[in-house]
């Protein structure tokens, strides 16, 4: 059975608890989605108490080029010839419960969606979560030198206007879906309340961005009431700009079409930005 791969490992102290998730994968442009669970838990000292096991959710050899293939299978360390870790795909759950609040941090499946989230809402009765928060990353035309925009969608109309007063606006899309569309299509007949909440991210910029992930971050603290001090991570976050404007500047084509992307941003002007995508295309960056 699916809900056997859910393994509860211990107990905890909440009340009506929100459960705060980050996927790695399709939505984790600048590993915001993941790494913003990550600080969130460690900020809050959260505790392990459950996690589905990997078994059935996950193809790991995939036919294709390496840089395809590589995205699917387990990770690897090897030191000296010595193999010293191999890790499959781990989702678990953290329990903060001054806060009231958990957090989950894991892979989207590849197979079995339907059973996965049964152990998603499973849990969600086992601990008496009321609401769910899904925070995730997309490339798009943002500069590195603002924060970036927030998109919504949301499990029930009613919940739109508190999501309004956050400054977030609401997604218009028509597409593949993720984990994550599944999930809230779920929610509403489970009796709980879902918004996903989807960060813009610099397209040009890869690997992981601490900027984003602290302005993401805070709002996250926000919308969820809480207090966290981030002024270490806001400290990262500014030295990251910092190294990269002037790894910007080094290259004149990127500096101007960053330069129109701040113009065209401050001015909330996104329909005009063809120019910069055609050129981050040319460099094999997409954004679709």
């Amino acid at each position: 059975m699916a809900l056997d791969r859910l393994r509860i490992l211990g107990e905890a102290d909440l009340r009506s608890p929100r459960l705060l998730m980050g996927f790695s994968g399709w939505m984790d442009g600048g590993d915001v989605s993941t790494g913003t669970v990550k600080v969130l838990a460690d900020k809050l000292y959260a505790r392990r108490i459950a996690e589905i096991d990997h078994q059935g959710f996950y193809i790991y050899s995939f036919p294709g080029a390496m840089e395809v293939t590589s995205l699917f299978r387990p990770h690897c360390q090897i030191r000296k010839g010595v193999i010293r870790e191999f890790v499959f795909p781990e989702n678990a759950f953290f329990a903060a419960e001054d806060q009231d609040l958990i957090l989950f941090s894991g892979k989207e499946p590849n197979m079995q969606w339907v059973e996965y989230a049964d152990c998603i809402f499973s849990l969600c009765k086992r601990f008496g979560v009321q609401s769910i928060c899904f925070i995730g990353s997309v490339a798009g035309l943002v500069p590195h030198t603002r924060d970036p925009q927030f998109f919504c969608s949301v499990s029930d109309a009613q919940a739109k206007p508190r999501f309004e007063s956050y400054g977030v606006k609401f997604s218009d899309y028509e597409g593949p879906a993720s984990i994550t569309t599944y999930l809230t299509t779920r929610a509403k007949p489970e009796g709980i309340e879902m918004a996903t909440l989807v960060a813009t991210v610099p397209a040009y910029v890869q690997g992981a961005n601490p900027k984003c992930v602290a302005a993401v971050t805070k709002r996250v603290a926000g919308i969820l009431g809480m207090h966290v001090e981030l002024d270490d991570l806001q400290a990262t976050a500014d030295e990251f700009e910092r190294r990269l404007t002037e790894v910007v500047q080094e290259q004149p084509e990127l500096a101007e079409s960053v330069t129109k992307l701040e113009q065209d941003y401050d001015n909330e002007i996104f329909s005009e930005m063809g120019d910069l995508k055609n050129w981050l295309h040319q460099k094999g960056i997409r954004l679709d």
